[in-house]
């Protein structure tokens, strides 16, 4: 059986329009507007998961999904850099961030490195491959990268070179253990 995954990046939060490295905050209006806009688009799935930071389980919910909380599906940890504007950890560390954003094994925050990050997913997926033909998942833009890097066979540092805005949907299909890459980018109801 081919499974069809499909991934849905969190609505807005204030960390995301502050380009903040987030905690666990909630949507903000404009986010949780949009997510409810999309409600009637979305079709049901077999199976629905979310990760368990509030801004997903928000979104799952405004798209009227019962999804299933699940760890595995949690956001990056930035260790140190949690909370904090990208503009300011550049600025008062920037060779950190330079060797982060540039090396897959790094975690100079004392979080979870890319390397580390794409594992974790990739594990999470593989064992979803084949199990049904519809699942939706609302995650994390770096849980989507993370998908989209393995689902592809893409080497770890090619993970900063994929964009994934608030409310992107990317569509996997998977089947004999592999995944391929259908489709990045808005919600669009004829899609969905």
């Amino acid at each position: 059986m081919t499974a069809r995954l499909i991934l849905i990046c969190h609505a807005s939060t204030e960390a995301t329009r502050c380009a903040r490295f987030p905690a666990d905050e909630p949507l903000d209006d404009q986010g949780r507007a949009r997510a409810l806009a999309l409600t009637d688009h979305l079709q049901r799935a077999k199976l629905a998961w979310v990760s368990p930071e509030l801004r997903a389980r928000q979104t799952a919910e405004a798209l009227g999904l019962d999804a299933i909380v699940t760890p595995e599906l949690r956001d990056c940890d930035y260790g140190a850099w949690t909370g904090r504007c990208f503009d300011d950890v550049c600025a008062h560390d920037p060779d950190a961030v330079s060797t982060w954003l540039r090396d897959p094994q790094a975690a100079p925050h004392g979080g979870e490195s890319t390397s580390k990050l794409i594992q974790r997913v990739a594990t999470w997926l593989d064992r979803q491959n084949g199990m049904a033909d519809r699942m939706i998942v609302v995650t994390h833009a770096a849980i989507v990268r993370a998908a989209i890097v393995h689902s592809i066979g893409a080497l770890p540092r090619s993970f900063w070179r994929i964009d994934i805005a608030p409310l992107f949907l990317t569509r996997l299909s998977g089947n004999s253990g592999r995944w391929n890459l259908q489709y990045v980018g808005p919600i669009q109801s004829e899609q969905v």
